[in-house]
């Protein structure tokens, strides 16, 4: 488009929060935003922070929408699905989903099966514009609205394509969780230097600072982590024997482990969708 598309999203959570920041600072103009919301005092903040439109109307918004982001609960979908199915047959915009567990089956089923539909799984840290998107597109998504969805959902961190929509249910239980587990790990690492004799404060700021540049090592470096793993081990020192512990102790099997029962929650709640 020679022109900055018109972007709607139904629902003012924190991800469209952050998804209107960062689209922001990457340069679309805010006049071509919109957001609905049932809850007008939502809609007041991002109108006085962002300068953007606003509308309680999901329908008014829709009309005008180029890309449609369905920004709110799973449970909330299928009724909205209903509220608009007449408008977007006609209007046919790009649709970016961001509701956990609503397969494209589902949407092309209550929306309209001739629709562009993304299916978006970004993860907490976009808040941060530091977050994880998975990404997959049905038939009908174009090779310039793959772009234009991407662009919208990298300008709060990384995105990656899937070639395979049930890969999603893998992506939830990693990079969707994931900030979760890293949270506990951090937390045990804290309780962990303060049961040694550490005070709370400098447990904790030594525990962030630790995993903060661990992280980075780790994206700006050109090898992989087991070679980043070796490279920080001595051998005979104090990281082989913490090392030795963690292992004798299962920590793979027991993070391979969360990562599989995360997956299958994931299926499940995706199933119960399947009776609407």
């Amino acid at each position: 488009m020679d022109k900055q598309p018109m972007i709607a999203f139904i629902g003012a959570g924190h991800m469209t929060k952050s998804l209107i920041s960062g689209l922001i600072e990457s340069g679309i103009e805010a006049s071509r935003l919109w957001v609905t919301d049932r809850h007008p005092e939502k809609l007041k903040q991002l109108a006085k922070k962002f300068g953007l439109q606003t509308d309680t109307s999901n329908l008014r918004a829709a009309k005008l929408a180029d890309v449609l982001v369905l920004s709110v609960k799973p449970q909330d979908i299928h009724a909205l699905a209903i509220e608009l199915k007449d408008v977007l047959h006609a209007k046919k915009p790009l649709i970016i989903s961001i509701a956990a567990g609503i397969h494209t089956q589902h949407l092309e089923e209550w929306l309209d099966a001739s629709l562009a539909i993304v299916r978006a799984m970004p993860n907490t840290p976009a808040l941060l514009r530091a977050g994880a998107t998975g990404l997959y597109a049905n038939a009908r998504v174009s090779d310039a609205e793959r772009d234009l969805a991407e662009s919208l959902l990298r300008a709060v961190g990384v995105t990656v394509w899937l070639n395979h929509e049930h890969d999603l249910d893998i992506v939830t239980a990693l990079s969707g969780s994931g900030p979760a587990y890293f949270f506990l790990i951090m937390e045990a690492l804290q309780q962990g230097a303060e049961a040694l004799g550490l005070s709370s404060r400098i447990a904790k700021l030594l525990t962030l600072q630790t995993a903060l540049g661990a992280a980075r090592m780790a994206l700006e470096s050109e090898v992989d982590l087991k070679e980043l793993r070796v490279g920080s081990t001595s051998p005979g020192g104090t990281t082989e024997r913490g090392l030795e512990a963690l292992e004798k102790g299962g920590i793979r099997e027991l993070l391979q482990n969360a990562l599989q029962s995360a997956k299958e929650r994931s299926v499940e709640i995706s199933q119960l969708f399947d009776k609407e």
